[in-house]
């Protein structure tokens, strides 16, 4: 019975390449550092986003002159500049029925706005009921009064394009913070993974054995026949 070799032409050639040799972090491009700038820069828009909103509700809160309101029935003296648009507003329980007068302004307007316009300031609610368009300037006193038990104050009229504006604006921060950061991290990332591949390739070391043999296998090896 003829013994069979396993490798009749020698040692099978080569084998399994070596693992590539581990690159420190620290050698990699991008820096990780970016890494911290993504966080950082989504942060500053996120908060110019934050501070677009804030000062908006603010400044909306803050047009209704609250400290100096006055009750259905009384009057109050404001300062009314010409050219400056400025709103009555009234707070009540109900729909009643509501009538403001400026005695001594002899030139200007007192119209009803084309559009509603309410504002939450604590527990009460205001409602803009009148706008003013004084023809001069000076001190008018403002007598109001309602149906129902009313408080009424001036302020300024809504400025709902720059309010839009704002909150708007305030989105888009929110978005761009989002996008930019997740954009700094991604490419980073992938940056980094091919540099790692590079740097293992150029490091790692040459294959243990000699170039591959030559020439015809002597064919049939001996002792494949019986």
């Amino acid at each position: 019975m003829a013994i069979q070799n396993p490798h009749p032409w020698g040692p099978p050639y080569g084998g399994p390449p070596p693992p590539p040799p581990p690159v420190p972090a620290k050698d990699l491009r991008p820096r990780r550092i970016w890494y911290l700038v993504a966080a950082l820069l989504g942060l500053v828009l996120a908060g110019v986003g934050v501070a677009f909103i804030v000062v908006t509700v603010k400044n909306t809160l803050d047009s209704i002159d609250t400290a100096r309101s006055f009750s259905s029935g009384d009057s109050r003296t404001f300062r009314f500049v010409q050219g400056q648009t400025k709103a009555i507003y009234v707070s009540q329980s109900g729909q009643g029925q509501v009538d403001c007068r400026i005695p001594e302004m002899s030139a200007g307007s007192m119209n009803r706005p084309d559009s509603d316009f309410r504002i939450t300031l604590g527990s009460r609610t205001w409602d803009r009921v009148f706008e003013v368009k004084p023809g001069s300037s000076g001190d008018y006193t403002l007598t109001c009064t309602s149906q129902l038990p009313a408080e009424f104050a001036l302020g300024d009229g809504p400025k709902v394009g720059a309010t839009v504006g704002s909150i708007v604006a305030g989105i888009g921060c929110f978005l761009a913070a989002l996008a930019v950061s997740v954009a700094i991290v991604v490419v980073t990332a992938v940056r980094r993974s091919r540099h790692r591949r590079r740097l293992a390739a150029a490091c790692a070391p040459a294959p243990p054995w000699g170039p591959p043999p030559s020439g015809p296998a002597p064919w049939p090896p001996p002792g494949s026949r019986p």
